[in-house]
């Protein structure tokens, strides 16, 4: 299965943060599962890249040429796929996934989730779309959804397939429940 992964390219404050996306990209290079992520080999993504690498796993990044060019690229990634500009980087990310993650992230990790949490919520997207609520990380965001609930502007039916998931044990749970 390819997992896209969406996540920054910053290391964070929190120690365990790293840590973390480690284990998350070990598992997914012993599970047998791709790697689809942004292509950067700098803060947390290249930590998720390379430790599914060294688990002997696959990676595919999907990088804009202005990234490539500034030299974020990570030369060892299984494959790269250069788009033009980020909106283009986005649709191949969602077309090429099977399941997605959402790490803790910034701004840009925030936009790409809402993107897939959008076109599952409108069934565009047959897939898992997990929020990896570190350390409660998303749990303001889950009090917004369910505040969308309660304000009658979504429903539960409509939030079908977005997953808040507290540790890799919720996360390898979920994705046993996909079959691709």
């Amino acid at each position: 299965m390819n997992i896209t992964v969406y996540l920054g390219a910053n290391e964070g404050n929190d120690p365990f943060l790293k840590e973390a996306v480690r284990e998350l990209g070990t598992w997914i290079g012993i599970s047998g599962n791709t790697l689809v992520y942004g292509g950067s080999k700098s803060g947390l993504m290249g930590e998720l890249a390379e430790s599914v690498l060294q688990a002997g796993g696959k990676v595919i990044g999907v990088e804009p040429q202005f990234f490539i060019d500034a030299g974020f690229v990570y030369d060892e990634i299984t494959e790269l796929i250069t788009t033009k500009d980020m909106s283009e980087r986005k649709a191949k990310m969602i077309e090429l996934g099977d399941a997605f993650i959402a790490f803790p992230g910034g701004t840009g990790t925030l936009e790409e989730i809402t993107e897939v949490m959008s076109k599952v919520s409108l069934k565009h997207l047959d897939a898992l779309c997990i929020l990896y609520n570190l350390n409660g990380y998303y749990d303001s965001l889950k009090q917004l959804l369910d505040h969308m609930i309660k304000m009658g502007l979504s429903s539960e039916n409509r939030q079908q397939g977005i997953y808040f998931a507290d540790d890799m044990e919720d996360i390898k749970a979920l994705l046993a429940t996909v079959t691709k």
